[in-house]
């Protein structure tokens, strides 16, 4: 399952305020209220920012892909293609892990979300680790290299998109802002071209308090 997932905004969506993500990206301090998102067996950790837009979205999945309910630490795999077979063979033969976990970062470098920054974490033998608390609140803590790419906003989309795009993307930023849901922020497949250029983007003293839904 990619980490590339459409997330349906409704109205009942809330920002779970005591909520927190803190982490620096290539050293500089991104903050952020994550949610939970649940679809079918996989959870996902998502923290949105505006101005510019920003998304760290982490993918934690154990054996059977349900709630974690013990501390321990997860191997860091493949953000663009994590629950493999390989994946969770190799985390489970070394025996000292709980199961997988996969990261993705995109930042908008022009607006309104003409140019992007993309990186995903990779098989680099990188862990995050999780403590439960007895309130119920996990604390997530990880360090890792995501693999950098920069994407540009294809010609023929801006033009034939015409206001219509605009106005489109206009109101996919509001939804991220007001909800802290990432509506539409993936370049991926959506009038974007991928750039040759490549980079390291570095992640660091990454930290995460929340309470994982049970349902």
């Amino acid at each position: 399952m990619s980490l590339i997932w459409l997330m349906v905004v409704t109205a009942s969506a809330q920002i779970q305020k005591d909520h927190s993500m803190t982490v620096l990206v290539d050293g500089k301090e991104f903050k952020s209220q994550p949610q939970q998102i649940k679809i079918g067996g996989y959870r996902y950790i998502t923290g949105n920012s505006a101005k510019p837009d920003q998304s760290l979205r982490i993918w934690i999945g154990g054996w059977d892909g349900g709630v974690i309910i013990e501390s321990g630490s997860y191997l860091i795999v493949n953000g663009d293609n994590p629950d493999t077979k390989d994946n969770f063979k190799k985390a489970e033969d070394l025996g000292k892990y709980k199961g997988i976990a996969a990261i993705k970062y995109v930042l908008e470098t022009k607006s309104p979300r003409m140019e992007y920054h993309v990186g995903y974490s990779g098989n680099n033998n990188e862990s995050l680790d999780v403590k439960v608390g007895e309130d119920g609140y996990l604390d997530f803590t990880f360090n890792c290299s995501l693999q950098g790419t920069w994407w540009k906003e294809k010609t023929s989309a801006t033009v034939f998109g015409g206001l219509g795009r605009i106005k489109d993307k206009m109101t996919d930023k509001a939804v991220t802002s007001a909800t802290g849901l990432d509506q539409d922020i993936d370049p991926e497949g959506n009038g974007y071209k991928k750039l040759k250029e490549t980079d390291k983007i570095e992640l660091s003293r990454g930290v995460v308090k929340l309470k994982m839904k049970k349902e």
